[in-house]
């Protein structure tokens, strides 16, 4: 079974408050502007979008390592 804990409409700021865990693989991802007030209140999908990354692989490895974390 498939861990979840985030999807592509949550907003970023959320996801870095919820699972801080996180923040490093999506600095790694290229998302280099976490600590703006703007990234913080966009979908993770409007991140991806606006970074030209590919959402999906960033939502298995962010809820990969949010599951590895957290076992």
């Amino acid at each position: 079974m498939e861990n979840k804990y985030v999807d592509g409409k949550m907003l970023v700021g959320d996801i870095i408050t919820k699972y801080p865990e996180t923040a490093e693989v999506l600095l790694e991802s290229g998302m280099h502007c976490l600590g703006c007030p703007a990234s913080r209140a966009e979908s993770l999908e409007d991140a991806c979008e606006v970074h030209e990354i590919d959402v999906e692989e960033v939502l298995e490895k962010v809820n990969n390592r949010i599951a590895e974390t957290r076992k």
